[in-house]
């Protein structure tokens, strides 16, 4: 009688090699077509671009020649929101959705400098973000940072891998900045939004900034049109009553959701800020 062949042991699915997962994100980036991250990144005088990125950047600040002012005012926005939170809030735990590319004065940054044993979790699903995660990364020894490679939509995955990082049962920053305008729906971006504020605890806040549409700034719309003809992701426009709409049942702080240039800026000068098509707001939950 023969013998039957023992069965074999499954195998194991083998973890990719640091080479093989660097070579699947590298294929993910388009170097033939703009990206709005990486003409933000151009925009704030970053390296992190292509020439087709400075090329659209350019022909878009040749229609609106304000749109670096409102990519650096988003950018000074996150900075002093961050400040007020930490500082005179309390906040220690950061929850940053659509981080872009890091620059200067990163969410763990400005956090850490005032609080070091302050969290953070980043969150986009950019590839050229995640070859550049190891920068955000970096953290205070008291503190902690995490980077997850996943899109704001699939809130569960990113609320299970946050909690690895963050105690939702304390007080938890929510940012969004400058992401929603990548959900065209108006019912599923504010959606989105109350989905993971849901499931933040009494104390929370939402920080979140977005492109507006104003008669008095007609020429950011040509800006956008031209974009949604030439690059990716597509950007959505709303008014800055609808921006207004994200923080409905949150207590909204002083001075309310205004242009980001105008959100307590630290020298006030001769009169407000001049306005910039990026509003922005912060907000509690009770």
């Amino acid at each position: 009688m023969t013998a039957s062949p023992s069965p074999q042991e499954p195998q194991a699915p083998q973890e990719p090699s640091p080479q093989d997962a660097a070579d699947a994100v590298r294929s993910r980036i388009n170097t033939a077509q703009p990206h709005t991250a990486r003409i933000w990144n151009y925009w704030l005088g970053g390296k992190d671009n292509y020439a087709v990125d400075r090329e659209a950047g350019d022909a878009i600040r040749g229609l609106h020649p304000g749109i670096g002012d409102y990519a650096r005012a988003d950018r000074l926005f996150l900075g002093r929101a961050v400040r007020h939170l930490v500082a005179d809030r309390g906040v220690r735990q950061f929850l940053d959705i659509g981080t872009g590319l890091p620059t200067a004065d990163n969410t763990h940054e400005v956090a850490q400098r005032i609080a070091p044993e302050s969290r953070v979790v980043y969150v986009d699903n950019d590839p050229l973000v995640l070859t550049h995660a190891r920068a955000l990364l970096t953290s205070s020894p008291e503190g902690q940072t995490d980077y997850l490679d996943a899109d704001m939509r699939d809130v569960e995955s990113v609320l299970e891998h946050a909690s690895q990082t963050l105690d939702f049962n304390r007080p938890v920053a929510l940012m969004l900045l400058g992401v929603v305008i990548f959900i065209e729906d108006d019912q599923e971006a504010l959606g989105l939004v109350r989905r993971l504020m849901d499931a933040l605890p009494s104390g929370s806040h939402l920080v979140l900034s977005h492109t507006v549409t104003s008669p008095k700034m007609p020429d950011v719309d040509a800006a956008v049109a031209f974009w949604n003809e030439h690059g990716t992701p597509k950007l959505t426009q709303r008014t800055p009553e609808k921006v207004a709409r994200f923080f409905d049942g949150l207590e909204l702080l002083e001075p309310g959701v205004v242009s980001c240039s105008r959100w307590r800026p630290e020298e006030a000068g001769d009169g407000e800020p001049d306005e910039v098509a990026m509003f922005g707001g912060v907000a509690r939950k009770r």
